[in-house]
C-alpha cells in the first residue's frame, strides 16, 4: 500500500511557482512524549507539492497562504530534485483544505451566547401573559343576585384547578448544550480525554476524516459526540472524531457518557 502523510500548520517560507504545480515549505513538532526508553521526536521540514488547479480551488494567494492555517493530505516523495526540495522530506500533495481560523471560531461561539438571550426573553414574555390571564380569572364580578354570585363561583373553581396542568404541560423540555451535536451531554477539555492503545494503532479513513472536517468549517462543530467512560474519561466510540478534532485544535469536544459496569 502507498504511504500517506498528513500534515497541519501555515508555511514557513513564500510560495514558489513552477509550470504546472507550486509548491512551500512547513514544519511540523513530534509528539510531546515519546514510549518509554525512546528519544523523543524533533522538528520535521516538509516541501509541499501541490497541482495549479488544485491550488486555485482553494483561493489561496501568495500572501494569505502565510496566514491561513492549511491541512495537507498526500504521500511522501523522493524522487524531487534537491534544489526544488529544501524541506527534509518531500510530499505530493493529493487533498489541501483551508482550516478556520480562530476570527471564525470567535464568532461561531458569540452567536452560541446570543441564543440562551432570546430565548429567555421569550420565556420571560410568556410568562407576562399567564400572568395578565390569571389576574383576569381572578378578577372579581359583581351581579345583583345571589345566586348568580354562587353560580360563577363554581364555575371559577374548576379553571382553578385546571391551571396548575396547563402550566405543567408549558414547562420546557431538558435541552441538550446549544450549537453542539444531538446526544451532547456536555463539553470536556480535550487534553482530558484519555485514548486507548488499541485505537492508536488504528488509522481512520482519510475520505471519511475529510468530510468530518468540511463537516467542522462549515458548522463550526462536531457532527456526533465521543462517547467516554464516565470518570475516567477513557474513549469508547469516536476516534475518527478525536483525530478530526486534534486537527483542528479544538480546546473542548461534545461526549456522551458510558458508565463504568459496577461489580455484584
Amino acid at each position: 500500500m502507498p504511504h500517506k502523510i498528513t500534515l497541519t500548520g501555515s508555511t514557513t517560507g513564500p510560495l514558489r511557482e513552477y509550470d504546472r504545480y507550486v509548491a512551500f515549505d512547513m514544519r511540523e513538532k513530534g509528539s510531546p512524549s515519546a514510549p518509554k526508553g525512546l528519544k523523543k521526536s524533533t522538528f520535521i521540514s516538509y516541501t509541499v507539492f501541490v497541482a495549479k488547479k488544485a491550488f486555485n480551488k482553494t483561493g489561496l494567494t501568495k500572501k494569505s497562504i502565510m496566514h491561513e492555517k492549511i491541512l495537507i493530505q498526500g504521500e511522501p516523495t523522493l524522487d524531487i530534485p534537491i534544489d526544488e526540495c529544501p524541506g527534509e522530506v518531500g510530499v505530493i500533495c493529493f487533498q489541501i483544505t483551508v482550516l478556520p481560523n480562530k476570527n471564525d471560531k470567535e464568532k461561531n461561539e458569540s452567536d452560541v451566547k446570543k441564543e440562551p438571550k432570546q430565548e429567555a426573553s421569550a420565556s420571560s414574555q410568556e410568562q407576562k401573559n399567564k400572568e395578565s390571564i390569571k389576574q383576569e380569572e381572578q378578577a372579581p364580578v359583581y351581579q345583583p343576585a345571589a345566586n348568580e354570585q354562587k353560580k360563577e363561583a363554581e364555575t371559577v373553581q374548576p379553571k382553578a384547578k385546571e391551571a396548575p396542568v396547563q402550566e405543567k404541560k408549558a414547562e420546557p423540555k431538558p435541552k441538550t448544550l446549544p450549537n453542539q451535536p444531538k446526544g451532547t451531554q456536555d463539553l470536556v477539555s480535550f487534553d482530558d480525554i484519555i485514548v486507548p492503545e488499541a485505537f492508536l494503532n488504528t488509522r481512520p479513513n482519510p475520505e471519511k476524516t475529510q468530510k468530518v472536517i468540511d463537516f467542522v468549517k462549515r458548522t463550526g462543530r462536531l457532527d456526533e459526540p465521543l462517547t467516554i467512560e464516565k470518570g475516567s474519561n477513557v474513549l469508547k466510540d469516536g476516534y475518527r472524531r478525536y483525530v478530526v478534532a486534534k486537527t483542528v485544535k479544538m480546546d473542548k469536544v461534545p461526549v456522551t457518557y458510558e458508565y463504568q459496569k459496577q461489580m455484584k
